[in-house]
């Protein structure tokens, strides 16, 4: 069900997500938390995909926010998207004039009451989420660094600007290296003394990587850059001779271990979608993220 409001007001929004909530059977029970994403006509129509993916995992009503231009006068637009196979309510609204630089007073009484809320640049990333207007309302804040122009810079500047409840979809790219990596140093009996992380030039997820294990293993590892895709090849190098997980073509891993026979093991790279539901299903602070992030930036952990 689809239902365009144009030069509309806060109380015609709600008043038509009632109307759909009732049409539909009330889609909006059982919804688990508010996905408020800040996006562009550009990037608005894979934003929403992917949340409407995820949402079959975690009920929400998405709030995809589009600031256009700033020199007319104020008025607001919506899109509401109810039912389409995927649980919650969807809302697209476009601020135009003065009104794109308040959006979190439109949003807020669009909230599901009761329930968390998460914001998700998907576009230019603030240096502060946290202090950001629609940051403010969210327990949990989801950027992007590789979306960035310099990734580099972006995670340097998350850094400064990191607040328990930050996240950044280069370190959820990361999950499955870092579960790899750490059932394979629990079965290591040798000392690891470093390593090296090979990737694409320019990626962050290597980059946090990189960190997480040199602080993690209290070892020295370094960044190599290969053809990608991603990342292709973590080495440990250990007394006994170094253990290498490569994956060349960012599907299937090969394992390789001193005086044993090598191992295949399934290690796709993900899509937003994938991505967006695992934040979502965590919405405490990730601690770790904080560590590697300031380790990227050459700041001591539990230093900032």
């Amino acid at each position: 069900m689809l239902t365009d409001l144009t030069d509309t007001t806060c109380t015609d929004i709600r008043a038509a997500l009632a109307r759909a909530q009732g049409q539909l059977g009330g889609p909006a029970t059982g919804v688990v938390l508010n996905l408020i994403i800040v996006t562009d006509e550009s990037g608005q129509h894979d934003a929403v995909r992917a949340a409407s993916q995820a949402g079959r995992e975690h009920p929400c009503r998405v709030l995809g926010v589009i600031a256009r231009d700033s020199q007319t006068t104020s008025r607001l637009d919506a899109e509401i998207r109810s039912g389409e196979g995927t649980p919650g309510q969807t809302v697209l609204l476009r601020l135009y004039g003065p009104m794109s630089e308040h959006a979190d007073s439109v949003i807020m009484p669009l909230l599901v009451p009761d329930t968390p809320v998460v914001t998700w640049w998907h576009g230019s990333i603030p240096a502060v989420p946290s202090a950001q207007p629609l940051g403010v309302l969210a327990q949990r804040r989801i950027t992007d660094a590789a979306r960035a122009k310099a990734p580099a810079a972006a995670l340097a500047a998350l850094s400064a600007g990191y607040q328990p409840g930050d996240t950044d979809f280069s370190w959820t790219r990361a999950t499955p290296w870092r579960t790899l990596l750490a059932a394979t140093v629990d079965q290591e009996q040798c000392t690891i003394t470093g390593g090296v992380v090979a990737a694409e030039e320019h990626n962050p997820t290597a980059d946090l990587l990189t960190a997480w294990l040199q602080g993690k293993l209290h070892a020295p590892f370094s960044r190599d850059t290969s053809a990608g895709p991603g990342i292709t090849e973590v080495t440990l190098r250990t007394d006994a001779g170094d253990v290498v997980i490569s994956r060349p073509d960012g599907r299937v891993a090969t394992l390789s271990r001193p005086g044993q026979p090598d191992r295949h093991v399934a290690l796709h790279r993900r899509d937003i979608a994938d991505l967006l539901a695992e934040e979502l299903r965590r919405l405490d602070p990730d601690e770790v993220y904080g560590e590697a992030l300031a380790l990227v930036a050459g700041i001591p952990a539990g230093v900032g």
